[in-house]
């Protein structure tokens, strides 16, 4: 893993008579969690439908309270030619107080996942991580290594969507929460009529592309 994500510290544990605080470690799969709003939406997110990151750290300080040290990262792919987008983006959550851990995408397999787990093996490794939160849907990356976290006593949450975290819903073990759960994450309400969630009146479920789409197939 890059020494970038492994050396960073977040707040850190403030010594004294009572030694170091306990961590409360949020990662957030950022290429995953783009994919899985993205087809959730039927398109790109405004900004509407864009999470709001300062809500979701003002979620993670309350889950840590006063006895735990918070730390926040996002795991990011940089694609070739996509800097000047990406810049702005990366430079609004670390105003907020999120670290980010940026790779560039120079194949398809250059993904997050192993420097993710990486990271979270790192701050477990240090002996005072009591509860991660994984934001991301990709169960084959995390399921099997938040369970075996779950065994040594460490607290464990999913987040994301539940359209695309089966992984966690169907665990035993691991607790899921709903993005959409987390207060003033979304500007409006998601668009996320689906058949599981069908009201007893109906509901449409509109088109992900206009049917003239048909035409440029061809």
């Amino acid at each position: 893993m890059s020494s970038g994500a492994g050396q960073y510290g977040g707040q850190q544990g403030r010594g004294g008579p009572t030694g170091p605080l306990e961590r409360v470690l949020l990662v957030w799969d950022a290429p995953n969690m783009d994919m899985s709003l993205g087809s959730l939406l039927g398109a790109r997110p405004t900004s509407a439908y864009r999470p709001r990151f300062d809500a979701v750290g003002r979620w993670l300080l309350d889950l840590a309270g006063p006895e735990a040290e918070a730390e926040a990262c996002v795991f990011t792919n940089v694609a070739p030619g996509s800097i000047d987008i990406v810049r702005p983006w990366v430079e609004a959550l670390r105003n907020v107080g999120f670290a980010v851990f940026a790779k560039p995408k120079t194949s398809e397999d250059s993904d997050v996942d192993d420097d993710m787990l990486a990271h979270i093996d790192l701050r477990a490794g240090e002996g005072m991580l009591r509860h991660v939160v994984v934001a991301s849907g990709d169960g084959r990356a995390f399921r099997e290594p938040l369970e075996k976290l779950i065994e040594v006593g460490t607290d464990v949450t999913v987040i994301g969507f539940r359209e695309y975290a089966g992984f966690a819903l169907a665990s035993e073990t691991l607790s899921f929460l709903d993005l959409e759960d987390i207060d003033g994450v979304f500007r409006e309400p998601l668009p996320r009529v689906s058949l599981d969630t069908l009201p007893d009146e109906g509901a449409w479920l509109p088109p992900f592309r206009s049917l003239r789409s048909l035409l440029d197939r061809r």
